[in-house]
């Protein structure tokens, strides 16, 4: 799969919701997940290694959400081994008020994989 396969099919699923098949079906076991210094703040790891503790980490992240209002991923642009998109959502946090999100993911694809997430927010 070239970088503008995965990034389409990445677009494609987001689009409908489908974090876990966008995992199973696009990343590589020794994916790596980058998060911003902030992000501890908020209780998540900076830094997440390997398949299953990304898959976790979105597990955990969709458990602590009340309701999510709407989700959008733009158009990606491709570049060589890698792609971004902006995500938005409109969501509710278990015990927090309505709140709107925006962030660029940057993903690196390598031997037809996703190996490296890395957001800004």
């Amino acid at each position: 799969m070239t970088t503008q396969e995965a990034a389409a099919r990445y677009h494609e699923l987001a689009n409908q919701r489908k974090f876990i098949e966008i995992q199973d079906s696009l990343y590589d076991e020794n994916v790596v997940c980058q998060e911003p210094e902030k992000a501890a703040a908020m209780g998540m790891a900076i830094l997440t290694h390997g398949l299953e503790g990304v898959k976790a980490k979105g597990i955990a992240r969709r458990a602590a959400m009340e309701t999510l209002h709407s989700y959008t991923c733009s158009e990606p642009i491709v570049a060589g081994e890698f792609f971004s998109v902006v995500l938005k959502q409109e969501v509710t946090f278990k015990g927090k008020p309505r709140m709107s999100l925006e962030e660029v993911g940057i993903f690196q694809v390598t031997n037809n994989k996703i190996v490296k997430e890395q957001f800004f927010y």
